[in-house]
């Protein structure tokens, strides 16, 4: 018989050793740092020969219960976990890549993200190529000598657009190139990107995986090797995750799947309602059979997610008039949360952006984003319907 725990159960009786109070749930280690026993205890300890805790900007007992937690659930080797999802994102690319190298990245990707590919890397002379989601095929047209990282999210935002992860693992492969995933939308309750091909995912634990819009949180997980030049540029840089916030986030992973499935039946209720709605243009949605990637998301997603997009009638103009009848789901750029939370990207998160440039990945005018909660099903819909009238 096999000793392999389901996800659930790893997520639920992955914990520290108790302590001599024989706690039932892990205590909160509210330190900065750690004492040593003796000189030699010191030495060793600094030398790396053996595995303690010194100081929690590098490890934390906390920490490292929250990246135990994510690895199984993930299948990585190794990981480390940062204050925010955006530290996560920029320790690891500053950590891997020096100057000359060259990033090949999806174009529909967190605008944070983009800015730091378009605005902060190059100063290091690091620059990046953009490849449309829809279009895996022109990846390897962007590669060249000097091509290190493949980078992508799955699904996109705010446009729910689904990249094929075995393609891009095998470009990976095929040109020796590190492919980095961010996982936020899908968890990896609903998926895991190393079975694909994914040397490194990375997470905004903000997002899903603390479910509750409490704190902020981020991490790395994946190939021991990498991890490690990510661990020595983080220990150094000083991006690390909270103990308080790990022992959170390490918390509410005990529910992450029951709060998913939720989530996403929830979503496909809310999509299947919009998708039938005069007002309403088209709709996304992974596992609407509608849905142009319907049989990748199919291959690689347990469910669907719990975010929706969908095209108003009436473009920019409309999205406002949403946004002002909307009157219990929440107006905010956050997601994840047990609260639906409704955004129009063309009039908010991406209004500096031209009408070209945002149509490229997909904003059309009319397009919101809803993330949707785990209130009842019914009261969503009714928010939602009343807005539309």
């Amino acid at each position: 018989m096999s000793n392999e725990k389901q996800f659930e159960t790893e997520a639920i009786r992955t914990q520290l050793e108790r302590t001599g109070f024989l706690e039932h749930t892990s205590p909160i280690y509210l330190t900065s740092s750690f004492v040593f026993e003796d000189a030699e205890d010191m030495r060793a300890s600094f030398a790396e020969e053996k595995e303690r805790n010194i100081y929690s900007r590098f490890t934390n007992p906390n920490t490292s219960e929250f990246v135990d937690k994510i690895c199984k659930m993930e299948g990585a080797e190794a990981g480390y976990a940062f204050a925010t999802g955006m530290s996560a994102v920029f320790s690891t690319f500053a950590a891997l890549l020096k100057s000359g190298d060259h990033i090949v990245s999806a174009r529909s990707i967190f605008g944070s993200t983009h800015s730091l590919f378009t605005k902060y890397l190059p100063k290091w002379q690091i620059t990046t190529s953009y490849f449309n989601s829809n279009e895996p095929e022109t990846i390897e047209s962007f590669i060249t000598p000097n091509t290190k990282i493949l980078y992508a999210e799955s699904p996109t935002n705010p446009a729910i657009d689904v990249i094929d992860l075995e393609i891009l693992g095998n470009i990976a492969k095929k040109h020796n190139l590190i492919l980095i995933i961010d996982n936020c939308f899908a968890t990896p309750y609903l998926q895991q990107p190393i079975k694909f091909g994914a040397h490194l995912v990375i997470h905004s634990a903000t997002k899903l995986i603390d479910g509750q819009g409490r704190v902020l949180g981020g991490v790395t997980v994946g190939n021991a090797n990498l991890i490690r030049e990510i661990y020595l540029f983080s220990r150094n840089t000083g991006p690390a995750l909270s103990p308080f916030n790990a022992w959170m986030l390490s918390k509410s992973l005990e529910t992450l799947a029951v709060r998913v499935d939720k989530h996403c039946e929830n979503a496909m209720k809310v999509a299947e309602f919009l998708e039938n709605h005069p007002q309403v243009n088209w709709v996304k949605y992974p596992f609407l059979k509608s849905h142009p990637q319907y049989e990748v998301a199919k291959k690689q997603m347990k469910l669907g997610g719990n975010i929706v997009a969908f095209e108003l009638k009436g473009g920019i103009e409309a999205g406002r008039k949403f946004l002002n009848a909307i009157k219990m789901c929440s107006l905010s750029a956050n997601l994840g949360d047990t609260r639906t939370i409704v955004t129009h990207p063309a009039s908010t998160t991406h209004h500096s952006l031209a009408e070209a440039d945002r149509l490229i990945v997909n904003i059309t005018d009319g397009l919101v984003r809803i993330s949707v909660g785990l209130e009842h099903v019914d009261d969503i819909i009714q928010d939602l319907q009343q807005a539309l009238i």
